[in-house]
């Protein structure tokens, strides 16, 4: 029998909320908090507030069967639960440096109510905020600040998230590992006990049948545990900005980069995942965790010229969208321009740092008039200004002089290339840019194809 916990989440955005329904489904009581008022009476009546594929269905029955329930103070949840998560927001500040004022508040939240709880085990606050090396120290600072003295029991565990957005339900039940860091090995038990279903995959199968094995369970210090989150979204973003540097040469040499990437792909120091041309990167973690490692290393004095060196290539991807339409239809004034897919990426109706915003306004900016299509994230961006949203993939390019491939959608991916041809203007020019289409078979069907680092293009 899997013991449960009562489980109390702060923040119910992208991670707390997936957080907060993902353990209810296993079992454990979990009451997800948020200051946001109109945000909880939402979620109470069903009301989404983000769009995650198979969250709205999970959110509903953990509501219905009692399992997980939606507040906005914490004191008492402070006094009955056994973990209490910090799933707060923490945006890029000066510099990029993480603003740490969210999770400071909840933690000085948490001491207050603690003081006042009369405990009789220790609770276990667990980061899953992505916060820079040394705020596990930080938290627990501040906790016994907002205790004012008082006499109280707890433990502070990192728990660094790994979430991808648009695939956050199954990466919470089939994580590539579970990561915690903690001074306290008794903190450490309650937290693999809270996971065992997930690390020994030992929950139901209806929802994906395949052959499961035990997810890694890796415990180190706070320090390093941190460390590992930022880490592992760095050199994912470095290794975008390495294939896009290489499209960039392809280009001048001739040579294919989706074939270059599939060739080193298989070199299984390398592999194939995070080699896809293009754009680039943007969305809420890798923007924001790049930023936050390279100020954490100026604060030490020192230049991470590698984490530099990525941020301006994916800067410069962007750029290459202008340069390619510029090159191609001259002049911009007066064309208009089809942006296919708004998101930073498909299955999500987030825009932060979305590719699609920055090209949108350089090209207002320009004379275009600029259309965006997406089959989620149209609601969000109808208003930005100089862009039109429509709803209709095929109304987008309907007259365009151009179209833009920015989020690789399903939809986007199915595009008729000959009906699109037909809708469009001189010079019907396509830019990929997620290298979806075959070149040849873009411009057998009319259009005339632009990729990155595409032979041929």
């Amino acid at each position: 029998m899997i013991e449960s916990f009562k489980v109390g989440v702060v923040g119910s955005g992208y991670v707390g909320l997936v957080t907060g329904a993902c353990l209810a489904s296993l079992g454990n009581d979990v009451t997800c908090v948020d200051v946001d008022e109109e945000r909880v009476e939402g979620l109470k009546n069903g009301v989404m507030p983000i769009y995650e594929p198979g969250l709205e269905e999970m959110v509903a029955r953990g509501y219905s069967a009692g399992r997980l329930a939606f507040a906005t103070g914490i004191r008492e949840l402070v006094g009955e639960a056994d973990i209490v998560f910090i799933a707060v927001n923490t945006p890029p500040g000066d510099h990029g440096s993480a603003d740490l004022s969210n999770v400071a508040d909840v933690a000085r939240a948490i001491g207050a109510s603690l003081a006042e709880a009369g405990r009789e085990s220790p609770l276990v606050v667990v980061n899953k905020s992505t916060v820079p090396v040394g705020s596990g120290d930080y938290v627990s600072m501040l906790i016994r600040e907002g205790a004012d003295g008082a006499d109280m029991g707890y433990r502070v565990v990192s728990n660094p998230e790994f979430l991808r957005e648009g695939s956050a339900v199954y990466d919470s039940f089939y994580p590539d590992r579970i990561v915690l860091g903690a001074d306290s090995r008794d903190a450490l038990d309650v937290m693999r006990q809270l996971y065992k279903p997930v690390i020994e995959q030992s929950f139901p199968t209806e929802m994906d049948p395949r052959p499961k094995t035990a997810v890694p369970f890796v415990t180190t210090d706070l320090a390093s545990a941190e460390m590992i989150k930022y880490a592992a979204n760095a050199f994912l973003a470095t290794k975008i900005s390495f294939i896009n540097e290489v499209a960039t040469i392809c280009d001048l040499v001739g040579a294919d980069v989706n074939n270059v990437a599939a060739g080193i792909g298989l070199d299984g120091r390398i592999g194939p995942r995070f080699l896809n041309a293009g754009i680039g990167w943007g969305g809420s973690c890798f923007p924001k965790d790049v930023a936050a490692l390279r100020s954490i290393a100026r604060e030490y004095d020192y230049e991470p010229v590698i984490l530099d060196a990525a941020v301006t290539v994916n800067e410069r991807q962007r750029r290459q969208v202008i340069t390619k339409l510029q090159r191609e239809l001259r002049t911009l004034k007066g064309k208009r321009i089809a942006l296919l897919g708004l998101a930073f990426k498909p299955n999500t109706d987030d825009l932060r740092e979305a590719p699609s915003l920055e090209i949108a306004a350089k090209l207002d900016a320009l004379g275009s008039r600029v259309v965006g299509y997406d089959p989620v994230a149209g609601k969000a961006a109808a208003s930005e200004p100089g862009l039109k949203v429509v709803f209709d993939m095929y109304e987008a390019l309907s007259g365009a002089h151009a179209a833009v491939v920015v989020t690789e959608w399903e939809e986007v991916r199915s595009l008729d290339l000959e009906k699109a041809a037909s809708l469009m203007e001189a010079p019907k020019l396509l830019i990929d840019g997620r290298n979806l289409f075959d070149p040849e078979t873009a411009e057998g069907s009319g259009l005339s194809y632009r990729g990155f680092g595409r032979r041929g293009a």
